[in-house]
């Protein structure tokens, strides 16, 4: 390691720059892990209980659906009293129980320093549970993740983390809270990355990578192992095979936009009652309720039906009528503030446009054209068109699909890119006035070197110039007519052999006028032994923007091996870094030119 004048070491340069701090974060990551797989259990476990009770009067565990409840019309009740306890718990608890837990999880790490409140932990899962156990049409994945999020975080507030830790930490709970729900580990993963790190670096993928494992791993002891919905199409496409892949990505990325139209149109109408929010989730129940009576199956987590779609075994009728009233009521619920997740309604959804596609469409089965609905609307609506095809991958276990999938899923977010300005669920943290950017980029500054953007050849002053020339030199009358050429507000000051000795600025000058000098200095005498920032010309441009932000300075003399002054650098030549960039971005031009042949 090389030392610069001020004494600061010139790092290496390497592809990654964690360090071993890093194993520490993943022995945490699995603690987290665990606990969001006790998590993900106690969750399930109290939907299963609140609506065994609610739908059957009974005292059982075990996940049903509502809709072969004996209560029959009194039915329609259970969802309002269930949605008019949310709404006091949101009250008079906490608000950020409301909606589905991911766009919170977004909020914490972009501006709360991923902090969360301990309330939220507890009321999050009880509020979801209250809510989906009572036929709410939505799915218990959001409140976990939130959940797992919340965990990660309140563990990391234990120990001294830096906030980048603690968002390493937050999402590694939220992604082993997706892993445990649905058994998809990669997924999870994944959905780290695509959704809540936003960044792509080795400190915070490997202990999310861990914990998902380690919830991954407990999942068998806890909610049963195996494949959630075991499926293998086997389904060999003809020559326009792929194109309808396509088509049914478009459809579901179409789908989507309409989706994310309705919820967002709903929440708007709810804005405009005359009464407080906290009822607002009850007038969503009672739409819930009415739309249970129409389709019971649309009502709660809805697991069993995305196994009927998958296996073909619904008909296109009832599909067709599950698929509206369930995005209906899900919309509506969903805008009205009550708590639950999106996920499982929108392989629900997506299914639904799939199966009914598969039926008009010449070639495979309805339940392979339903995974390409279930993955096309996820990867559309969530804009995480890699999620969507590891997960569905995780689901079925058929890898054959996997071409398929890749067409739609893509397709279904290129549509939702060029349609939508934000995703369902960017779209809830930008009406709380917060901006997401989704696209990764590398940073200008971490692959151009200084000697790309500094000055040269470089105004400097001699060392042995005296002190009243200098003081001359910065207060010279004329300037403004151009009679002499503008001064910067500072210069290297060099040796005769181009070393450096120190920089001289404006203030300098100003506070030798107020105090004096000693008689024949020179610039050497004042300026000899003094720390200055200096840079090299084979650093990183980014390395050298944050010294120079850290030490407040705007101008920085660069330096060759030699310790010899070379160039200069200043805020405004690292400006001209995003400026190069923009015009790379939209520069368009032939390189390759047709010669014209010569008569």
């Amino acid at each position: 390691m090389t030392q610069q004048p001020n004494g600061a070491a010139r790092p290496a340069l390497r592809d990654f720059t964690t360090d071993r701090r890093v194993l520490l974060l993943i022995a945490m990551a699995l603690v987290v892990g665990a606990a969001a797989a006790v998590v993900a259990f106690a969750l399930q476990w109290l939907i299963g209980l609140i609506t065994n009770l609610a739908y059957f009067g009974r005292f059982e565990t075990a996940l049903t659906s509502p809709a072969h409840s004996p209560w029959g019309i009194f039915a329609a009740l259970i969802p309002v009293a269930g949605c008019l306890i949310i709404g006091l718990m949101a009250r008079y608890g906490s608000e950020k129980i409301r909606g589905h837990g991911i766009p919170e999880a977004m909020e914490a790490i972009l501006i709360g320093r991923s902090r969360m409140d301990p309330k939220v932990a507890v009321l999050k899962p009880l509020s979801s549970a209250i809510s989906i156990g009572t036929g709410g049409p939505f799915g218990a994945e959001g409140p976990i993740i939130m959940t797992g999020g919340a965990f990660g975080s309140l563990f990391a507030q234990l120990f001294h983390l830096s906030d980048q830790e603690r968002k390493t930490l937050l999402v590694a709970g939220a992604a082993a809270g997706m892993s445990a729900t649905f058994n998809t580990p990669i997924a999870a993963v994944l959905i780290a990355v695509e959704l809540l790190l936003f960044e792509w670096k080795p400190r915070s993928f490997l202990p999310v990578a861990a914990a998902s494992a380690m919830a991954a791993a407990l999942r068998p002891l806890l909610l049963g192992g195996g494949i959630l919905f075991p499926m293998e199409t086997n389904v060999i496409l003809p020559w326009w095979g792929l194109g309808a892949c396509a088509l049914v990505g478009i459809a579901a990325g179409l789908f989507s936009g309409c989706l994310t139209a309705l919820v967002y149109g709903f929440e708007d109408l709810f804005r405009r009652l005359p009464i407080h929010w906290m009822w607002w989730p009850a007038i969503g129940g009672v739409v819930v309720g009415l739309g249970g009576l129409i389709a019971p199956r649309a009502l709660g987590v809805g697991y069993d039906i995305i196994g009927d779609l998958l296996n073909g075994t619904m008909e296109p009728g009832d599909i067709l009528k599950l698929g509206v009233v369930k995005a209906l009521i899900w919309s509506v619920a969903l805008g009205s503030g009550t708590s639950g997740g999106v996920l499982a309604p929108l392989l629900i959804l997506g299914g639904t446009l799939g199966a009914v596609l598969g039926h008009i469409i010449p070639a495979g089965t309805p339940g392979f054209w339903a995974l390409l609905g279930m993955a096309g609307i996820m990867g559309g609506t969530m804009r995480s068109p890699l999620t969507a095809i590891a997960f569905a991958l995780e689901l079925t276990h058929d890898v054959s699909a996997l071409l398929p999938l890749l067409v739609s899923c893509c397709a279904a977010f290129a549509l939702t890119v060029l349609i939508l300005k934000r995703s369902i669920l960017t779209e809830k943290v930008a009406r709380r006035g917060h901006h997401v950017m989704r696209e990764y980029i590398v940073d200008p500054f971490e692959f151009m070197r200084v000697r790309d953007v500094m000055a040269k050849p470089v105004d400097t002053l001699p060392s042995a110039m005296p002190v009243e020339e200098a003081v001359g030199f910065f207060t010279a009358p004329g300037l403004a007519d151009g009679s002499l050429p503008p001064r910067h507000r500072s210069y290297p000051v060099i040796d005769a052999d181009g070393t450096l000795i120190g920089m001289l600025g404006r203030n300098d000058v100003l506070l030798w006028v107020t105090a004096g000098w000693p008689a024949n200095a020179t610039l050497r005498d004042m300026l000899g032994g003094s720390s200055v920032l200096t840079g090299y010309d084979d650093e990183l441009a980014g390395t050298l923007a944050d010294r120079m932000a850290d030490a407040n300075v705007g101008r920085v003399p660069i330096l060759d091996e030699g310790g010899r002054v070379t160039g200069i650098v200043a805020r405004k030549d690292l400006l001209r870094v995003r400026a190069r960039l923009a015009v790379q971005e939209k520069l368009r031009e032939a390189p390759l030119r047709r010669r014209v042949p010569q008569t």
